[in-house]
């Protein structure tokens, strides 16, 4: 509200004044705002309900008029005002929902009609929470969750202040006491913990105050201003949030939390949903289920408060909820809905200007195997209006393939080799293709030699001129050169420690090299992991359950999936390109999640690929589709002859040379811990924007095959429905 003012004026009117005599006008009470003026409407307390609606709407009309002003935002944080502003043509209407009210004790009969009138009504809506957002997102196109934020500096006046010495610790709670509160938790807890103090801090309301338990170690202060909260939080030792489970806090995302943290208080919270999806894991904040497990928190959280490493964390999660951070991005919805042309001819309030409501149900960004999976099935397992788009000009993401001039069948973007374990996914994709059963072989250029990959016996014989003749020979020759590592940190401990510094040179440090432009010594362990070592001479690439390929190729599989009536598919089309039109009410973005974001952070580390094509007047070039080259002497990493993988029978052989770099397509995240701690900043962005979903490769850093790009899809999926069905309910 400041900030809007700082170029509008702004008019906060409060809930009227009944007065005994006299009433009808309103007082004006200006701020230390510069621009903001709270009124505060005075009545006669002899009127009816309806009656005190239309003086209402008399007195604001009249206020309107009176300061020529023309087609204001109107912003509500009740439904009950509604029909005050009944004689205004609004430029836009504002739904600040920070409450589900209806629930709340002694909740006006009207309550829920007038929300469902100004949800008709409203061209942007707001919720306090998450859970609040998602039980009420199917009621509007346009709605978005900002949980509470906080004036940090403010709280952390908290931890400035000199504590005096207190023999018995304090635990604080401050708030207004009513219905919201279980009484019977503090009586419990107070109990159990007779050495504790508990200051419960705040009016009464709503409830009998002869109902508060009282004890020798309970005391009730009274309320406290604003503005002397941090001498509260400065007093106490732990703060508490002790809620009842009911229906009046089943959607709440209490403010007091950030604010409690940031004047550096432990918190012992009863599980109120919000409080543990945002808080829960922070070293500081506790979630208890009884009385019990409440007590107990208690004395592990006073533990906690004689330090302080355990802040760092809680600063950060707590900057991003700064109250700036949310005006910013409340004003950039409003600067959106404001800036259509005002529409003069508007009569009055009840039929305001409204845009078109969304034309899809879901926005997917990227029709690689994320995005087509999704989309097939909120078209069709769930009748929802799509729309893909791919900045591309194919579908299918990086596992395109196409006929290239000469007609062989080819992978634009390097070899493309389905396996899983998972029968639901092989059942999942079948539906789309039928499969040429292929089992991946791979060989690695070692000298003179061609080597079988991964390292197996038949490996080891061949480059060492040996006879092992068996598994636990070959065991034994591994256990020889192997070089024992304490602790496996790197790609290169987890080498070394199974087949020793040879093997490691020969099959691994250049090939990694010059893969991920580092040194194995330099990347997570889980990089060369994917890559075991065998006794055998089982020589398969892959041991999965299911082997096989597309019998007639991936984009053949993808054209399958989308070809349905409410899947609209736009090619060459970017998320930037759309992102200024409100297509749809939920986004599903598989592109890079620090794109998505405008790197705010810094850009995520990936490596890229290019690829050399070329085709070979003859039918065959190499033995296997792939051969590795592991030495940083040649230039590529690899070399893939298609037709082994495809099955095609052709004249002519076609072939793709692959070259790591730096710069291009992101295609791998890296691996490294540093670039995982820059992800989390990212990650926790993601967490606070419920209309969108990322998932895949980029959209969550993480190196994942096909099938499990699938699986994380299908996951995603069933949560997106069974969200849907939590907010019908």
């Amino acid at each position: 509200m400041t900030r809007l003012a700082t170029e509008h004026p702004v008019y906060f009117f409060e809930e009227p004044i009944d007065c005994k005599e006299g009433g009808d006008f309103l007082e004006y009470h200006p701020t230390r705002f510069d621009g903001v003026t709270v009124i505060r409407p005075r009545i006669a307390e002899t009127l009816s309900e309806d009656e005190r609606d239309e003086r209402l709407q008399m007195l604001i009309t009249r206020f309107c008029n009176a300061s020529a002003i023309r087609n204001p935002i109107v912003w509500f944080y009740t439904p009950m005002m509604l029909p005050w502003v009944n004689g205004v043509s609004p430029m836009a209407v504002v739904y600040d929902c920070m409450d589900e009210l209806s629930q709340f004790r002694f909740a006006p009969p009207r309550l829920i009609e007038r929300e469902r009138e100004l949800l008709e009504r409203a061209d942007l809506v707001f919720t306090g929470g998450h859970s609040l957002y998602e039980a009420k997102r199917h009621l509007h196109d346009d709605i978005h969750p900002f949980p509470s934020g906080v004036d940090a500096e403010h709280f952390a006046q908290a931890r400035l202040s000199e504590r005096q010495a207190q023999e018995t610790p304090v635990f604080g709670y401050y708030g207004v006491l009513d219905e919201r509160i279980d009484l019977d938790l503090i009586a419990e807890v107070a109990r159990l913990r007779p050495s504790y103090r508990f200051e419960m801090v705040g009016p009464v309301a709503k409830i009998d105050p002869a109902s508060l338990p009282q004890a020798a170690n309970i005391s009730y202060p009274g309320a406290v201003s604003y503005r002397d909260l941090p001498r509260c939080l400065a007093r106490w030792d732990v703060a508490l949030m002790p809620f009842a489970l009911n229906d009046a806090t089943r959607f709440i995302s209490p403010t007091k939390t950030p604010e409690y943290l940031s004047g550096g208080r432990p918190v012992v919270s009863t599980r109120i949903r919000d409080v543990e999806r945002h808080y829960g894991d922070l070293e500081g904040v506790w979630i208890a289920d009884s009385a019990a497990d409440f007590a107990t928190a208690c004395d592990e959280a006073l533990e906690l408060a004689s330090r302080t490493e355990w802040l760092g964390p809680v600063d950060r999660l707590i900057a991003q909820g700064s109250w700036d951070r949310i005006v910013s991005e409340m004003t950039e919805h409003l600067a959106r809905v404001t800036e259509r042309p005002t529409v003069q001819s508007q009569p009055s309030f009840p039929t305001p200007y409204r845009s078109r409501p969304p034309a899809f149900d879901y926005q997917i960004i990227g029709a690689g195997f994320a995005g087509a999976v999704l989309a097939e099935r909120l078209a069709r397992g769930s009748g929802k209006k799509v729309i893909i788009c791919d900045k591309r000009e194919h579908i299918g993401g990086n596992a395109y393939d196409m006929h290239d001039a000469a007609g062989v069948l080819i992978h634009r973007y390097g070899p493309h080799i389905f396996h899983t374990n998972s029968a639901d996914i092989f059942d999942y994709l079948s539906r789309f293709t039928e499969w040429r059963p292929y089992e991946h072989r791979v060989l690695a250029s070692v000298g003179d030699k061609l080597l079988p990959m991964p390292i197996n016996r038949q490996t080891l014989n061949a480059l060492y001129g040996l006879r092992l003749a068996g598994e636990e020979e070959a065991a034994a020759f591994l256990a020889k050169i192997a070089e024992p590592v304490d602790v496996i940190r790197t790609s290169r401990d987890v080498v070394i420690s199974q087949v020793g510094q040879d093997l490691y040179r020969k099959f691994f440090e250049g090939y990694t090299r010059k893969q991920w432009g580092l040194d194995p010594s330099e990347l997570d362990k889980s990089v060369t992991s994917r890559v075991p070592t065998r006794t055998s001479t089982d020589d398969r690439y892959f041991l999965d359950r299911y082997q096989a390929m597309p019998l007639k190729g991936y984009t053949h599989m993808f054209g399958n999936m989308l070809d349905h009536p409410d899947i609209t598919i736009e090619l060459g089309v970017s998320y930037d390109d759309l992102s200024s039109e409100k297509l749809a009410a939920h986004t599903i973005y598989t592109g890079p999640i620090d794109q998505f974001f405008d790197f705010r952070y810094g850009a995520l580390p990936y490596r890229s690929l290019e690829f050399r094509h070329e085709t070979i007047d003859r039918m065959q070039f190499q033995p296997v589709a792939v051969v590795n080259y592991p030495s940083e002497d040649i230039p590529h990493t690899r070399i893939t002859e298609y037709k082994h993988l495809t099955g095609q029978s052709h004249a002519k052989t076609s072939i793709s040379y692959e070259y790591p770099c730096s710069e291009g397509d992101p295609y791998y995240p890296i691996p490294r811990p540093a670039n995982q701690a820059l992800y989390k900043k990212y990650e926790a962005l993601a967490a606070t924007r419920h209309d969108v979903s990322f998932i895949g490769r980029l959209g969550t850093y993480r190196y994942y095959n096909m099938d499990q790009v699938v699986g994380q899809a299908l996951a995603t999926y069933r949560k997106l429905e069974a969200v849907k069905e939590m907010a019908v309910a």
